[in-house]
């Protein structure tokens, strides 16, 4: 098939509704097709109505089992959700441990739900570069919170925070959660603080961690996170965890902080869009330069800095500078 027949297809597939477009048009994403720009560029008028809810936490604090619950509780209330859950990618085999479907099987026979997971491909914090571009048509195909699950290692809760509109939390009492989330950074970012396993010993006392050092804070733009206790396995506390979803939602509008979030998200966005592109272009028409520039550094004449800088000045000269020839010169090294 043509390839722009099979994007006309899958377009129309989308806009319809179909899971099948959706699911195809994810994969496009997730592997990096070209397609996918065509596709976006035809279908992202129709982004920004979806909601983004990033849920992160360390491994074994329950989030699958959480995510669950809470997607059944916004289908209750009619919203449309969507599932993605971002999985730790094997260096050696690329591959991806894919659970996270498995243990929301409650979820499966939904036709409101849409359920997928995603692999890393070694993207920076365990989110795969390929996440927005999937949030973005997740959105076009008419799902209304878009809840997204990562691995919760390394950098990931800066990824979560840059890319969700709401960010929540979720620690367990066990393995000093409070004492690891206060060294990650994860209490600059989260909206919506939950301790799960909550029936377990020790929650009472992280609660309190969590209160003392959120109370010390000051409030983002007028909101002070909440600290809610849950119990996933049992459904406990889903009702006020979906409460202070809302809550902070309207809190977010009301303020104006919402456009102003959705903003920088999509400054960030761009600028991560073009690095990758001049990457693109560096190694595609660079190649001779890039091998001179090799030798040099290879024989200690180079630092790598200045290498760089060459390279860099070869493929998008500064203003004012020329390019500079595909042998550099001698002078200064």
């Amino acid at each position: 098939m043509d390839s722009g027949d099979a994007v006309d297809r899958l377009v129309s597939g989308l806009l319809a509704g179909k899971t099948p477009s959706l699911a195809r048009l994810i994969s496009w994403a997730e592997n990096r097709d070209r397609r996918t720009e065509r596709v976006l560029g035809r279908v992202f008028s129709r982004t920004g109505s979806a909601y983004r809810v990033g849920i992160t936490g360390p491994p074994g604090a329950g989030k699958s089992t959480l995510i669950g619950r809470l997607a059944l509780r916004l289908r209750d209330r009619g919203d449309k959700v969507a599932v993605v859950a971002v999985d730790p990618t094997s260096p050696f085999s690329g591959g991806a441990l894919l659970g996270d479907r498995y243990r929301m099987t409650e979820l499966s026979e939904d036709p409101g739900v849409f359920v997928r997971s995603m692999a890393s491909r070694g993207s920076m914090g365990g989110l795969a570069s390929a996440t927005e571009d999937a949030l973005d048509l997740l959105d076009v195909a008419g799902y209304t919170y878009i809840l997204v699950e990562t691995v919760g290692v390394g950098q990931v809760e800066l990824d979560v925070a840059q890319m969700a509109d709401t960010v929540v939390v979720v620690l367990v009492p066990e393995s000093g959660d409070g004492i690891q989330a206060m060294k990650a950074g994860l209490m600059e970012i989260g909206d919506i603080f939950v301790v799960n396993k909550a029936d377990r010993e020790g929650a009472a006392r992280l609660k309190g961690d969590l209160l003392s050092v959120l109370e010390l804070a000051e409030p983002r733009r007028g909101w002070r996170p909440p600290v809610l206790e849950t119990s996933a396995v049992r459904g406990d506390g889903i009702e006020e965890l979906a409460g202070s979803l809302d809550r902070h939602r309207a809190h977010l509008e009301e303020s104006g902080t919402l456009d102003r979030r959705r903003r920088d998200t999509l400054r960030l966005r761009v600028l991560g869009e073009t690095r990758e592109e001049l990457v693109r272009r560096l190694e595609e028409g660079s190649g001779d330069l890039l091998e001179t520039l090799l030798d040099k550094v290879e024989e200690r004449n180079l630092s790598p800095h200045e290498a760089a800088r060459r390279l860099a000045n070869g493929a998008l000269p500064r203003a004012g500078e020329d390019t500079p020839p595909s042998t550099p010169g001698e002078s200064g090294e």
